[in-house]
């Protein structure tokens, strides 16, 4: 398939994973299609598309596109541009061959797949399209070699096990750090306030690491040295930056080539664990009003970009101390040491395919059990019957419509599309840019079928199909 040169933005409307029509964010703002529009393409905006986040369509006929009705816009289009998952009956008015580029989530919901594939609808996911090859910043390689630093003494005498590593304060700077230290299975990883006094600290001495960037904290209450005199190991972020910061980013970059693939290109996974997690301390103040959140235990599963996002939220909420779970205190036989008495509980570990609906992190007997009632469990995972959430109440995800349901007296959450608590103009923004960007710059998406780059032939879940197939 030559160049795409007529392309549709359609708006969100009732469709599996938007019940109620509720997903109200467009797939491109109209600054973003005067950028496409300049490119050479025709961009054709179904009316209203925007209206739901606050973009009129005299703004995208101001950037050139031309509007249309609901019964217009699938018909006749190279490519159509939708944020999520279509509904049935759109299926039926595209044209074979035609390109959908959108949130398809294509197996978790098996008709629908059956329907694009028999009506011969190529389909990019865009939650399939990886960074290719992996990208960088120097910031997040400094972070992880230095927490990587502060634990070799531990690894080296084989006393990682044992040892209880406390990040003080939370940053962007110390990201990495924190993957990094779950990576390497410390005994216990939690992520403490820039506030805490030393008589709050439940570790000291030879098996506690406490770690901070001097950058970012300034020892409010005098701990550092009371922490020094206790034992305790202790390790500066911006000191080692500024010692060996250059050096060994240098040395990492020329003995580390970049993967084939990296993270997600269409994406607000920072902006889905903060989303989640607010949602989730907004119903632990309903559900537990006389509990002070300051002292609320709070359980993160997993540390990557949604779970990062879930640490920085409940950190913005002032809750002392946030344990965060990596592989080894996931495993049966410890993860109830850490669920239990828990007041919030954030699932952010994704797990492989072929473990989905065989292995739950969060077990059923785990609510009945050691989970209080009241207590609240937001799963940033999901999904369907068909491909299981590690949660193991999680059937289905939930929506806006009904967002939480109750289980042994705990609130369970699995929104499909978190962003939009609070955040559904700022992600369509952020989303616009990033699918422009993969449309007409790094992948040139716009230069159609034929010209695939290779993380775009493997979002590609459905199809190719070709004009001549039919």
């Amino acid at each position: 398939m030559s160049k795409y040169q007529k392309i549709a933005v359609v708006k969100e409307i009732e469709s599996p994973e938007n019940p109620g029509g509720l997903e109200n964010r467009v797939a491109l703002i109209p600054t973003d299609v005067a950028k496409i529009v300049n490119f050479g393409a025709k961009v054709f905006v179904e009316n209203g598309a925007g209206e739901g986040v606050g973009f009129s369509d005299q703004e995208y006929l101001a950037a050139g596109a031309i509007l249309q009705s609901g019964q217009e816009i699938y018909k006749d289009k190279d490519l159509i541009l939708k944020f999520k998952g279509p509904a049935m009956q759109s299926i039926t008015e595209m044209r074979p061959t035609t390109t959908l580029f959108c949130m398809a989530h294509f197996h978790s919901y098996p008709e629908r797949a059956k329907l694009l594939q028999d009506s011969q609808i190529n389909v990019i996911a865009m939650e399939e399209v990886l960074e290719s090859p992996k990208s960088q910043a120097d910031e997040h390689i400094l972070s992880r070699i230095a927490m990587a630093t502060a634990l070799d003494p531990f690894l080296a005498n084989n006393t990682i096990g044992a040892l209880d590593v406390r990040v003080i304060g939370y940053s962007e700077r110390l990201a990495g750090s924190m993957r990094r230290a779950g990576n390497r299975d410390p005994r216990s990883l939690e992520v403490l306030q820039a506030d805490i006094k030393f008589d709050e600290l439940e570790t000291k001495g030879e098996n506690s690491l406490y770690y901070y960037d001097s950058k970012t904290f300034s020892d409010p209450n005098n701990i550092l040295e009371k922490i020094k005199a206790s034992g305790s190991h202790l390790f500066d972020l911006a000191e080692f930056e500024r010692d060996y910061g250059e050096k060994e980013v240098a040395k990492y970059r020329n003995s580390h080539p970049p993967y084939e693939f990296g993270l997600r290109r269409i994406q607000a996974l920072h902006e889905t664990g903060q989303a989640g997690a607010r949602y989730g301390m907004k119903l632990l103040k309903e559900n537990k009003p006389k509990l002070d959140l300051r002292n609320a235990k709070a359980v993160v599963l997993g540390y990557g970009n949604v779970g990062r996002g879930a640490i920085h939220e409940i950190y913005d909420h002032g809750l002392r101390a946030i344990h965060v779970l990596g592989r080894t205190h996931t495993t049966k036989g410890h993860i109830r040491y850490w669920l239990k008495d828990a007041d919030i509980i954030v699932n952010g570990a994704e797990q492989p395919a072929h473990l989905r609906g065989k292995n739950f992190l969060i077990r059923n007997e785990h609510l009945k059990e050691i989970i209080p009632d009241g207590s609240v469990i937001i799963d940033l995972v999901g999904g369907s019957e068909s491909n299981r959430s590690p949660v193991e109440p999680v059937i289905n995800c939930t929506f806006l419509t009904e967002p939480s349901f109750v289980q042994d007296g705990v609130s369970v959450a699995a929104l499909w599309g978190w962003p939009m608590m609070g955040f559904m103009r700022e992600t369509a923004i952020k989303y616009s840019g990033q699918i422009t960007d993969v449309l007409i710059n790094k992948e040139r998406l716009i230069d159609g079928l034929d010209n695939l780059t290779l993380n775009l032939k493997r979002a590609l879940v459905c199809g190719p199909f070709a004009l001549d197939e039919k």
